[in-house]
């Protein structure tokens, strides 16, 4: 399934990729401190996945269900400039995005772990999941990662994608020089 001509061929076609937060750019787990606070811990490694992108000219975005301080930290060192949160009807924020950027539907990623993230998952044209996702999620997408959330999963898509448009390679190089 994850290197079918298919999954490639509809990664090539991707201008916008969108990602859930809990239990895809973080292993799902939350932390509450003794006040109440909340924490999660991201990945490095799909940090600078998702930087590989906006650098290869590929628009990111967040949409999760929960409202945090931290996702909005977070987006922010990344240069995520698109992000919903505490949204509920991922459809409609979706569907808001997609006329925002003006893009279709098929020219977008998303990356999602449970039924919240069908609405969405369903109607891009590259869909990716983690290996712990809902079963329901697990049959409708084109790709699941090897590495599970919070532990790469986000970094294994952008470099997907990467690979699928034939960018890998350039997005090394200012490493490799």
């Amino acid at each position: 399934m994850n290197n079918s001509v298919d999954s490639v061929e509809r990664a090539s076609k991707v201008r916008l990729m969108i990602f859930d937060v809990d239990g895809i750019l973080t292993d799902g787990s939350l932390y509450f401190g003794p006040d109440g606070e909340m924490m999660k811990c991201f990945n490095v490694l799909d940090g600078q996945g998702i930087k590989l992108l906006q650098q290869a000219g590929i628009i990111t975005a967040i949409i999760s269900a929960r409202q945090s301080a931290i996702v909005s930290k977070r987006a922010a060192d990344l240069g995520i400039s698109h992000v919903s949160q505490g949204i509920h009807d991922k459809k409609s924020a979706f569907l808001e995005l997609l006329a925002k950027l003006d893009i279709p539907a098929e020219h977008c990623g998303f990356i999602g772990d449970d039924v919240i993230d069908l609405p969405i998952l369903t109607r891009v044209g590259f869909a990716a999941s983690v290996p712990n996702a809902h079963a329901e999620v697990q049959q409708r997408v084109q790709y699941i990662t090897r590495g599970s959330g919070g532990q790469g999963a986000a970094r294994e898509v952008c470099d997907f994608i990467l690979r699928a448009q034939g960018k890998y390679e350039h997005a090394l190089q200012a490493y490799l020089t």
